[in-house]
């Protein structure tokens, strides 16, 4: 199975601030300042959304790599004001405010899933506190808060025809755990996302080509039929990494759908977007939301 997208190249950006360490490792020195490319652009002239979506792609690119690596080290992805990171000096791009993002501290000796002694690719770190967290202004939802859920809960997902199979292609992939996290934003957009860990890379792999085959993946509840997002340019993935994206097909139902797969080591992550009337749902901050999974996934 031939993966969605292709890699867009960094381009050189402001680094990021440094962030303290964790206690039980030694402080990792600040990267040098990168200088900038080109002058932020004001308020009052935003860039169209897809420019602005592939210059946060870089940017968060770029911040984990001079944000520093090392086992029990929690780094900065973003952490600059809007107004200060080049392209994105906007207040109608649509983008939503997350928190500053950094990767959670390993247990001691134990390396991140894309680095030299990691061969296997697998994440240390607890489920939980890889999930995206919830923007700003977002009402959380009680029972998906970032913990523990079941299998049942995930599989809740798909459209019920689908679910018998689908549950017995998980259960023979041999899941670990299963963390999620959702919220409904002002608008009435809702989001969920569900993190499940496999026993290695090639369960987690197996269980995708079981929801997507021949290209055509098993349908959400709400969502009957699905085809490729072909806004999504793949902006911002982190290397060894795979991102599938995909809209509801119209006419759109009750609410438009939009969902994504990220398969990250022995983690595969689903993040599904919907909204309820004629507007729908927007692809740039469903864009934004998959990035920043998949840069706290890699």
């Amino acid at each position: 199975m031939t993966e969605q997208t292709t890699e867009t190249p960094a381009q050189a950006v402001p680094a990021a601030p440094a962030v303290p360490a964790a206690p039980a490792a030694p402080a990792v020195p600040a990267a040098p300042a990168v200088p900038a490319e080109a002058t932020p652009v004001p308020p009052q002239a935003p860039k169209p959304p897809r420019r602005v979506l592939r210059a946060v792609a870089r940017w968060t690119a770029a911040a984990l790599v001079l944000g520093g690596l090392g086992a029990g080290t929690a780094f900065g992805i973003t952490s600059m004001e809007r107004t200060d990171v080049p392209g994105l000096a906007t207040e109608s791009d649509g983008r939503w405010d997350y928190p500053r993002l950094g990767l959670p501290a390993l247990p001691a000796g134990s390396p991140r899933p894309y680095s030299d002694g990691n061969v296997a690719e697998i994440h240390h770190a607890d489920l939980r506190r890889l999930l995206l967290p919830a923007p700003a202004g977002a009402v959380v939802d009680k029972k998906l808060d970032g913990g523990w859920v079941s299998t049942g809960r995930y599989l809740s997902e798909y459209a019920k025809g689908g679910r018998s199979d689908l549950a017995q292609t998980l259960k023979d992939s041999a899941p670990r755990h299963v963390a999620a996290r959702g919220w409904t934003m002002p608008d009435g957009t809702s989001t969920r996302i569900y993190l499940v860990r496999f026993n290695s890379t090639a369960f987690a792999q197996s269980f995708l080509d079981g929801i997507i085959v021949s290209g055509s993946p098993v349908p959400l509840a709400g969502a009957p039929e699905t085809v490729l997002d072909e806004d999504w340019n793949g902006g911002g993935k982190v290397p060894g990494t795979s991102s599938y994206v995909y809209d509801e097909a119209k006419p759109y139902g009750e609410a438009q759908v939009r969902h994504g797969y990220l398969v990250a080591g022995d983690t595969l992550a689903l993040v599904v977007q919907s909204r309820k009337g004629k507007e729908g749902t927007r692809s740039v901050p469903f864009h934004q939301t998959v990035i920043l999974q998949n840069q706290l996934l890699g």
